[in-house]
């Protein structure tokens, strides 16, 4: 499971990659400043809670990750945001080498399917944490959403910051610090890295109506009632494509747990990726689903980036304000309000309808349909280590997501 969040992660940062974010920002209008005090837990030189990470401080293996994060080697500017942010984690593969272990790491995947009522995420993670010995009653703490009492510290701040940056958009200064010192540096970012990896999962599964295999038992309760526009053989909105070479029964997670042709492995198949997705649909509309993204996480970093990114991409100022203030997308182009009605749904509800499903469908095929998901995904999961990291924007800009209330 992780290569695949590994390799949605490649794919994208921001729709306008060819343009520096620094100059981006250069090029927004001026009006407005970032309030010179920041929080106390900010630092100034990265402007979010982990100090700048300096290439000449890391070994080989972070050298090389700084560079790939920065776009190149030699580049003018340093890794931003969500990219810079993951280089204080250790860079092993969390899920299965983390020095937390299994247990705690299940723990956080279970966290972020139950914060996106994902029931296939969750069933098949439950049987995971089970296996690797996780006590049930914290299984069931997470499931019913109950209080964190009798509860370790360490598994107590895994499930509250889960529960804050998915249910709240936000990671309180006391948890953070909390969370800080109970786990570390390291282990908190690759914690935080792989519950926001898991979001993008979760949005691809639901997006898709990924439902159990025959006969597996879904433990997850939610609160709606899945539409049953499936295929038989996939269980999901996408006809079964089996994966060359590999013989049915394998691969899920890696693991031996569910029947090929279901789970995020199997919805990936269906798709090309952004270059083709580009040549297809064009930036601009591929703008306004990054856009509808980051309105849906209340991520004012990922908005302001990316709304003067989507202008620059030819995304008209009066769509930006539909998605913005969250009117109504009658009288948009087909696929402009497709999309946001689709994302709202997505993000806002965590289930997709079979009648806002077809429409998409109907107005960007299988193919496009997939990869424009999977970008979502991938900005669901930087929004929020944006959001855990309290990441602030340059001084000077302006907060360009002016319906966010200030929150405590």
């Amino acid at each position: 499971m992780r290569g695949i969040v590994n390799q949605a992660i490649v794919l994208t940062v921001v729709v306008a990659a060819s343009i520096p974010l620094g100059a981006l920002f250069e090029q927004a209008a001026p009006g407005g400043s970032v309030d010179a005090a920041l929080p106390k837990d900010v630092y100034p030189d990265s402007l979010n809670r982990l100090p700048m990470v300096r290439r000449d401080d890391l070994d080989e293996r972070g050298k090389k990750a700084f560079d790939e994060a920065a776009g190149g080697a030699g580049s003018a500017r340093g890794p931003q945001g969500a990219a810079a942010i993951r280089l204080h984690g250790s860079g092993t593969n969390v899920r299965w080498a983390s020095p937390l272990g299994r247990q705690l790491t299940e723990l956080a995947i279970l966290t972020t399917a139950r914060e996106h009522d994902q029931p296939y995420e969750w069933s098949l993670h439950e049987m995971e944490a089970v296996a690797v010995g996780l006590d049930p009653a914290i299984i069931d703490i997470v499931r019913r959403r109950k209080p964190l009492l009798r509860v370790g510290e360490k598994e107590a701040i895994i499930i509250r910051t889960g529960r804050e940056i998915f249910g709240e958009h936000r990671l309180r200064p006391e948890t953070y610090a909390r969370g800080l010192k109970v786990l570390g540096k390291s282990n908190l970012v690759d914690i935080v890295d792989l519950m926001a990896g898991y979001s993008g999962t979760a949005a691809r599964l639901t997006a898709f109506n990924q439902q159990m295999p025959p006969g597996w038992k879904q433990f997850l309760p939610i609160p709606f009632t899945p539409d049953d526009d499936i295929h038989p053989d996939s269980r999901s909105r996408l006809p079964l494509i089996r994966s060359q070479g590999q013989p049915a029964g394998l691969n899920l997670y890696s693991r031996q747990l569910a029947p090929e042709g279901t789970g995020p492995g199997h919805i990936g198949r269906h798709g090309r990726g952004l270059q083709s997705l580009e040549g297809s649909v064009g930036r601009r509309v591929m703008a306004l689903a990054i856009l509808v993204t980051a309105r849906e996480h209340h991520a004012q970093y990922e908005w302001t980036v990316n709304e003067i990114a989507a202008l620059n991409d030819g995304l008209e100022p009066a769509v930006i304000d539909i998605v913005r203030y969250r009117k109504g997308p009658d009288g948009l182009a087909e696929k402009d309000a497709a999309v946001i009605e689709f994302g709202r749904e997505l993000f806002g509800g965590h289930d997709v309808r079979s009648k806002t499903y077809s429409r998409a469908l109907k107005a960007f095929g299988e193919r496009d349909l997939v990869d424009l998901v999977s970008l979502m995904a991938q900005h669901a999961t930087d929004a929020a280590l944006a959001i855990a990291f309290d990441q602030h924007l340059p001084a000077g800009q302006k907060p360009l997501l002016t319906t966010l209330t200030s929150l405590p």
